[in-house]
């Protein structure tokens, strides 16, 4: 099957080194900067596709391609709704590349743990918990209105709390720990 050609290989250290080190840098830039830049995540994303290309041909590419897909999506639907970064999303399609479908979801779930143990946390230290649950539980009815079928998907823009009313968030700190989280489960599962 092609979504497990990445997964299913023999360069592991080098698949998850380039994986761990590039959020490290994206984590340290984020943190420095407050942003990802495009010099880190455009030649992580090139190269994974010639990995992808060199470790499994077509199938590779493919899998890398999916992966960079399904990572990216839910980043680019938050920089477009709730005012998160781009780079967040280029970073979790450039990891995509490299990990292939079956790893890049497990990063996918441990980034979402992570980054929601770590807005959670900042908006108790900030006393902003109220506030964020309030700005969550509008989101949440908006898309069940959406879904449920009283209202379209494209009405989901009214439910969406003003920008300045929503605390931005670094979120490369928590890529970089969810990555280093499914590292870890990956390495204990497969050696």
């Amino acid at each position: 099957m092609w979504a497990m050609t990445l997964w299913d290989h023999s360069m592991l250290p080098l698949q998850w080194g380039v994986v761990v080190g590039t959020s490290l840098a994206a984590a340290a830039t984020d943190l420095r900067a407050a942003r990802i830049p495009n010099w880190l995540t455009g030649p992580v994303f090139v190269s994974g596709l010639g990995w992808a290309a060199w470790t499994a041909g077509g199938r590779g590419v493919a899998d890398g391609l999916a992966a960079a897909l399904v990572m990216a999506l839910p980043y680019v639907l938050l920089f477009l709704l709730a005012g998160g970064g781009a780079g967040d999303a280029k970073l979790m399609g450039a990891l995509g590349v490299w990990l292939g479908l079956i790893n890049g979801t497990m990063v996918l779930v441990c980034v979402a743990v992570c980054g929601i143990v770590l807005a959670s946390a900042s908006a108790v230290v900030q006393r902003r918990a109220r506030a964020v649950a309030s700005n969550l539980a509008q989101i949440l009815s908006g898309v069940l209105v959406s879904i449920l079928g009283h209202g379209r998907l494209a009405d989901l823009w009214r439910w969406v709390p003003d920008r300045q009313d929503m605390k931005q968030v670094r979120y490369g700190l928590a890529v970089c720990m969810g990555v280093c989280l499914a590292a870890g489960g990956v390495w204990a599962w497969r050696v």
